[in-house]
């Protein structure tokens, strides 16, 4: 699972601004967001780099 909503949320920013960044539809990054599908490594990087945020803030961790 990854935290993009949340990160998402904390900056302000809509899923339509981070999709045009991106070059993907909004349907594509909706379900990045929603946790239906996970962005290749390469996508999380990039999304990582527009959010001005470490890639490892997009992650959630398994280990407890």
């Amino acid at each position: 699972m990854n935290r993009i909503k949340v990160v998402l949320e904390e900056k302000g920013i809509k899923q339509t601004w981070l999709a045009g960044k991106l070059g993907k539809s909004y349907n594509m990054v909706n379900s990045y967001v929603q946790n239906r599908q996970q962005p290749r490594l390469e996508v999380l990087m990039q999304i990582a780099e527009i959010l001005d945020v470490d890639v490892k803030d997009l992650i959630v961790s398994n280990k407890s």
